[in-house]
């Protein structure tokens, strides 16, 4: 092996070190009540856990390649080192196994999860053996019940999940199925409330923006739109993809913008959850330095 190359392989293991090695608790994250629950207003994400980038193809493959259980399990153990105390997950195997061995070790961060794409309802049975604290309707389909008028799925949703005794959360990308809601009356515990409405059809994005985006669309006013919706409903709720999936993260002052504009324009009783690659960087311990410097809820 050469010098050089001796010198990048070194390099790199020490940033992937750093990166998921020097999460210590400074102090604990901000808190709120879910149901009988206290949990981190800052919440840990699973999209990039499980290859998921939001962003193309290669991405999500170096994701994968890189996301092994192992280093899933490694990330867990900072986070609750640093002080997050909830992890919220989808139905991937890798990540369902993962939280089975968290628990099995002592984890003690509270986990929630988003239902099956195709089949919400009947993915709670499985779930609810998983040592959750609740379900979520998933979003993708949410947004999709709601453009085909098709919403009393998701109320039948919500109680069954209560039925089998845990919290039942909705999760959308489209602030007016949280408006759709809130109107009924349902009583869902929580939302999980994306901030850019990236579940926009071609059609839907034309018939806006007079065009449509190559790939999914993020535009710049959709936090305003979405965070005005959740201040408008009492109950908590957590919102997601405040970087716009990755895309709002080329400068630290960025970073610190959208985390300062989440948490002054959402309830105190909310959360944020955030998905983390921490390969090149220790995005576990500066995320968790950002709730705490804007996410103390304000008298």
């Amino acid at each position: 092996m050469t010098a050089s190359r001796r010198t990048f392989l070194t390099s790199a293991d020490a940033v992937a070190a750093a990166g998921l090695g020097s999460a210590s608790s400074e102090a604990a994250l901000p808190a709120i009540r879910l149901g009988k629950f206290e949990v981190s207003r800052l919440v840990l994400g699973s999209n990039p856990l499980a290859g998921a980038s939001h962003f193309n193809g290669i991405l999500d493959a170096l994701m994968r390649e890189w996301m092994t259980p192992e280093r899933v399990m490694d990330i867990l153990r900072r986070c609750e080192q640093a002080g997050y105390r909830a992890w919220q997950l989808h139905t991937d195997a890798k990540l369902l196994d993962c939280l089975k061995q968290y628990k099995a070790e002592g984890g003690k961060m509270h986990a929630f999860s988003l239902s099956d794409y195709k089949d919400p309802k009947g993915s709670i049975a499985d779930l609810a053996k998983a040592g959750l604290i609740g379900i979520v309707h998933h979003g993708e389909r949410t947004d999709v019940n709601f453009r085909e008028g098709e919403m009393d799925d998701v109320n039948d949703f919500i109680k069954a999940v209560h039925d089998a005794g845990l919290l039942a959360g909705v999760s959308m990308h489209n602030p007016a199925a949280l408006d759709h809601i809130e109107g009924k009356g349902w009583q869902p515990d929580f939302y999980m409330t994306c901030v850019y409405r990236r579940s926009r059809t071609p059609e839907e994005t034309r018939a806006e923006f007079n065009e449509a985006t190559v790939g999914e669309p993020y535009f710049e006013k959709d936090p305003e739109r979405m965070c005005k919706m959740i201040r408008q409903t009492k109950k908590p709720c957590f919102a997601f993809k405040i970087l716009a999936a990755g895309r709002n993260i080329k400068t630290p002052q960025a970073v610190d913008g959208a985390f300062r504009f989440m948490y002054e324009n959402i309830k105190p009783q909310d959360g944020v959850i955030i998905g983390m690659f921490p390969r090149f960087k220790d995005e576990i311990v500066q995320n968790a330095q950002l709730a705490r410097k804007y996410g103390v809820a304000k008298a």
